[in-house]
């Protein structure tokens, strides 16, 4: 196959160098699923700096392949990136998907969800990162929790452009997601008493938890039961316990785009931005936990789409 040709995605002379490229337009029709936090530099320079490691990427030189795991004795953990200086690009199965620039963040599905690298990632200059493991990472959230709000962001952002390529590639109905591998028994307990040990709210299978349209500010983690979520009538995926959903709402009061539903008898707990800072700055792993079922959805959709 001939050279990918990323020459495109570089950012015009005149625009900033720290600011990121411009995801793929929303629809009109829907406006408020826009909410997200803008992309802070400066936060991410901070959190990175708190734990990171300098590398050096030559120009062409891949800093992680799609599909590449991080297991073994030997092995070199996954990692998250900051880019300092150069330019990055990231593919998937040989198709340009987007360019990073200084300023931003990459890598993230990884480390928070331990999955394979949905994606490829090539230092289209050379180019200088700093980068965190995950304990590197969770020392870093204890002293900088309001980076994990970036990380909701970033993870929304993606989801949203995955759920655009999709339905741009031809309409085809999206594979609901069988979910259910969230915080554990343990991880629950801690969270539950770094919030002061709230009353959980009961759900009866059929009932609504959230109404597509409906104006919210909490985001939920489920408890015990599974939740159904649904685009327009339409099956996205089954959440089960030590998940979340409704993330997007930690970014700002947010017109729901989605419908969740019990699919049986259970509870589920609601966090709202400043309960989730708590939560992250006296648990990380457990913080990070919180954003692990984002990133289980970004890579099914990223499969679907590689598919």
């Amino acid at each position: 196959m001939d050279d990918l040709d990323f020459s495109y995605l570089a950012p015009p002379a005149a625009s900033p160098p720290a600011q990121a490229v411009a995801p793929a337009p929303v629809p009109p029709a829907k406006p408020a699923q826009t909410v997200a936090l803008p992309h802070d530099p400066q936060l991410a320079a901070r959190f990175f700096r708190i734990a990171g490691e300098e590398e050096v990427f030559e120009a062409g030189s891949k800093i992680f392949a799609e599909q590449e795991t991080h297991a073994g004795l030997f092995g070199r953990r996954a990692r998250m990136y900051f880019l300092v200086e150069g330019q990055v690009a990231l593919s998937l199965k040989g198709r340009p998907l987007y360019m990073i620039l200084p300023g931003e963040t990459f890598g993230e599905l990884a480390i928070i969800s331990e999955t394979p690298r949905s994606a490829t990632a090539t230092a289209f200059k050379k180019s200088l990162v700093l980068s965190l493991d995950e304990k590197r990472a969770l020392a870093s959230l204890k002293e900088e929790p309001g980076f994990a709000l970036q990380l909701v962001s970033s993870l929304t952002g993606q989801m949203r452009r995955s759920v655009d390529k999709l339905l741009a590639a031809g309409g085809a109905e999206i594979k609901a997601r069988q979910g259910g591998s969230g915080l554990n028994s343990d991880q629950l307990k801690r969270l539950r008493a770094a919030l002061g040990d709230p009353l959980e709210v009961p759900m009866k299978k059929g009932e609504t938890v959230v109404s597509q349209g409906a104006q919210g500010a909490n985001m939920f983690v489920v408890l015990d039961g599974r939740v159904a979520v649904g685009i327009s009538g339409k099956p996205v995926e089954s959440i089960g316990r030590g998940e979340t959903f409704g993330e997007a709402a930690l970014l700002g009061t947010a017109i729901r785009s989605a419908t969740a539903v019990a699919e049986e008898e259970g509870a589920w707990l609601p966090m709202n931005r400043d309960a989730f800072l708590k939560v992250v700055k006296a648990h990380p792993d457990v913080g990070a936990g919180l954003l692990r079922s984002m990133c289980g959805r970004i890579a099914h959709l990223n499969s679907q789409m590689a598919g």
